[in-house]
Order: structure tokens, then sequence, then C-alpha cells
């Protein structure tokens, strides 16, 4: 759980830190890599080519004082105090520590340590090396190197084993081995190591530089397009739930219209029912009653019968005319708000007798037809219902704007009631809140005594998106 924990927080670290992290690691081990490698190399080459000119200015100067080694195993007395004086004297003496001549055989021919000569020891890896025809040179720094005694030198060393090689015939025929102090040498070593070390890590640090520029460029571009498709894909995200949202609503809104049409169509059939209907059975009864069929029937009381037929006829057009006067809409395309409000008030007024006091505040000139029959029901139910069950008593409408929002309010001064006793299955006030919020608008009842207050508000922009 603990590494899972870890890969996700470096995951979550941006690329520009986790190139910075691993590129600088990655960069480092290849600087100690490549600058041991090439100090190494360098460290070699400056040893050989010190040791080769050491070792040259050696076999000018001794090769010249042997005899033939081929023929001659041993150096009579002569040749070792020429070698004596020779390495002794001149700049080669002030820098030998020691010089001995072997023979193949592992015997000392000749060293400046006299109780060394002709004794014979089992050949070093250097040594045999050497009589193979190839020099071998070795620096040893002041912890390594040795002195004449075999104890340890308070000065660093150059160990040279050269082969001595036959003029005419090539071969080699002994091995000069000597030690020489390496105070130069050791400087030299050292400044070479300082530059290459400069070198590599100049070169790395430069590279790396330029590489982490790129990156981290890259890197910023990355996050800025992360950052933007993160907030698009937010903003996706919202714009999803919003569409679900309103798709619910309108899946909603769809069968409570289907409901309320069902509803509304059963209302106006009962009203035709116990109303128009009733009033011409009524009618159509006395048409067949005695006092219109029999010829001894008085003329006076015909005509009784002919008048309440024709009151009962009336009544039941008047009734007709006004079912029809509630479902028809007048013309809106055209008529501005105040306007609209206005014949509904009166309409009202004119069917109940009623007064309505109708207040308008900086009405919208410009108002969608969905919004203008949605304003319309919406006053046209409410009156009905003050009229209804609060009896008429200071019915007002007002009509505000707050914003980019058209408010209107509907109140009476009844006995008011509990909206939570409103069924959800009723026809008015639950079909005038989903109409109303079907067009992302807000239904507000206020229902406490003395009188009621109903309220409903309407985005214009809302509504035309809707």
């Amino acid at each position: 759980m603990r590494a899972n924990d870890l890969i996700k927080r470096w995951n979550a670290q941006p690329l520009a830190r986790q190139f910075l992290l691993i590129g600088g690691i990655v960069a480092t081990s290849a600087m100690l890599v490549v600058g041991a490698f090439v100090t190494s190399l360098i460290e070699d080459a400056v040893t050989r080519n010190s040791a080769a000119t050491t070792a040259l200015y050696v076999d000018s100067v001794i090769a010249p004082l042997l005899p033939d080694m081929q023929t001659t195993q041993v150096l009579d007395d002569t040749v070792a105090r020429a070698l004596n004086e020779t390495l002794g004297q001149g700049a080669l003496g002030n820098r030998l520590l020691a010089f001995r001549l072997w023979r193949s055989d592992g015997t000392i021919l000749y060293s400046n340590e006299e109780n060394m000569v002709g004794k014979r020891f089992e050949l070093s890896d250097e040594l045999r090396t050497a009589f193979d025809g190839k020099m071998v040179a070795q620096f040893k720094p002041v912890d390594e190197s040795v002195d004449e005694t075999n104890q340890p030198a308070s000065e660093p060393l150059l160990e040279i084993y050269n082969p001595v090689l036959q003029p005419w015939s090539g071969q080699v025929v002994a091995v000069s081995e000597f030690h020489e102090f390496a105070h130069d040498f050791e400087l030299s070593l050292t400044q070479a190591r300082f530059l290459t070390w400069l070198a590599v890590a100049g070169f790395t640090l430069a590279f790396f530089i330029m590489l982490s520029a790129i990156v981290m460029r890259g890197s910023r571009t990355i996050e800025k397009q992360r950052h933007a498709l993160r907030q698009r894909v937010d903003e996706l995200s919202a714009l999803l739930a919003q569409n679900e949202a309103l798709r619910g609503r309108l899946q909603h809104a769809s069968q409570r219209a289907t409901a309320l049409n069902e509803n509304m169509l059963r209302r106006i059939g009962a009203d035709l029912h116990d109303g128009p209907a009733q009033l011409v059975a009524f009618a159509s009864l006395r048409l067949d009653s005695n006092a219109l069929v029999s010829p001894s029937t008085a003329a006076e009381i015909r005509e009784q019968e002919i008048a309440a037929i024709k009151a009962s006829l009336d009544e039941a057009m008047n009734e007709i005319r006004t079912i029809c006067s509630g479902l028809v809409l007048p013309q809106i395309e055209t008529a501005g708000l105040p306007e609209l409000l206005e014949r509904v008030v009166r309409a009202h007024e004119q069917r109940t007798g009623s007064t309505v006091d109708l207040s308008l505040s900086d009405p919208p000139e410009h108002l969608s037809p969905s919004a203008k029959i949605c304003i319309y029901r919406f006053v046209q139910e409410t009156l009905n219902n003050a009229y209804r069950h609060g009896g008429g008593i200071r019915q007002r409408v007002r009509q505000t704007t707050e914003g980019d929002r058209v408010c209107i309010a509907v109140a009476d001064g009844g006995a008011g009631f509990d909206p939570k006793a409103i069924r959800p299955t009723s026809l008015g006030l639950a079909g005038l809140r989903e109409r109303i919020e079907s067009l992302g608008g807000t239904f507000e009842i206020d229902g406490a005594a003395p009188g009621t207050v109903i309220r409903m508000s309407l985005g214009i922009g809302e509504v035309e998106q809707a």
C-alpha cells in the first residue's frame, strides 16, 4: 500500500520536477563514469608519455655503456663505475631514487644499491612484460610508493620498466628498472585530472541545463493544456449534469402535461355535463311536457312554459360562452405585457362582477409568446381561485421587474389556506407550478391569513432558451 502511495505521489508531480530529479541523478552518474574513464585514459597517457621520455633519456645514456649482453652475462667493474658516475650526476641523478639492471633469469646485473648486485629474484609481472618488449610505467603516490628499503616513501614515485634492446638485432637482452621522484609529474597529472573533471562537469552541466530548459518549457505547455483540459472537462461535466437535470425536468413536465391535459378535458366535460347539459336536458323535458302538448292548455300557461324553456337555453348558452372564453387565449403576439394583464383582469371583472387592483412597474418591452401565455394563465387561474375560495376580497395583481426577471404577484384578502394541503394531482395550482418551472421560473405560495399571495418569476433569457 505504501509503494502504491509513493507511485501515486510521484505521478502527481509535474513532469519538469520528475525530469530534474531523475535527469540530475542520471547526469551526475554519467559525469562520474565518463570523468573517471577519461581521467584514467589521460593518466595512463600522461604516465606513458613521461615514462617514455625518461626511458629514452636513460637508453641514450646507459645503452652505449653496456657490453654485448648476448655474450656477456655479467658486468665488469669498469662498466659498473661508468654507470655509477652516469646515474649519479645531471638531471637524472637528481630525480633517480633506485636503478636496477635485470637479466632474463631474474638476476640483478647492476644496481645503485651494491648489496643487490648478483642476487636473483622471481620475475614480477612488470618485468615479464618488459622482457616481452613492452615498456611498463606506474605512478605511485606518497601513500602507495616505497623506497629502496621497501619502506613507505615520503615522496611520489614513477616506476619504469624499460626493455634494453640489442642495437643490431632488436632483441631484448635486459630490462632496466628505475624509480624516479615524480613531483613535477604529480603536479602535471593533478592539473590534467582537474582540467578533465572541469571539462566533463562543465559539458554535462551545460547539456543538462539546456535539456532542462527545453523540458521545463514543454512541461509548462503541458501543464497549461492539462489545466485548460481539466477546466473544460469540469465545464462539460457541469453542463452534462445540468442537461441531465433539465432532461429530468422536461420528462417530468411532459408527464405532468399529459396528466394535466387529461384533467383539463375531464373538468371541461364535467363543467359541460353539470351546467349546459343539465339546462338543455331540462329544456328538452319541458318541451315534452303536457302543458305544451295538450290542446287544452291555456295560452298563458303555454307562454310561461315557453319562457322557462327559453331562459334555460339562454343560461346554457351563457355558461358555454363562459367556458369557451376561459379556454381561448386573446391575441398575444402583438400585445405587450401591460395590455395582456389589462385584458385578463378586465375579463375576470366582467365575468365575476368583482374588482381587481392592477399595478405595473417597469414592464419589459419584449417577451416571448411562451412567457406571455404562462403569465396570462397564471393570472387567470389565481384570480379565479381568489374569487372562488377568497370571496373576491381585495384582489390585487402586481407586476415588477428585478434585473432580467419579470415577477407577478396575485393576492387577495380571504381566509388563506395551507399550501401543503394541495394535492399533487390537483389541476389548478399544481398545473401552474409545472407550467412555470418547465420554463425555468419559480413559483411560491404564501397562504398565511389574512389573505393569500401567489408569486411567480420568469427569467427573460431563460424563457427564450426554454
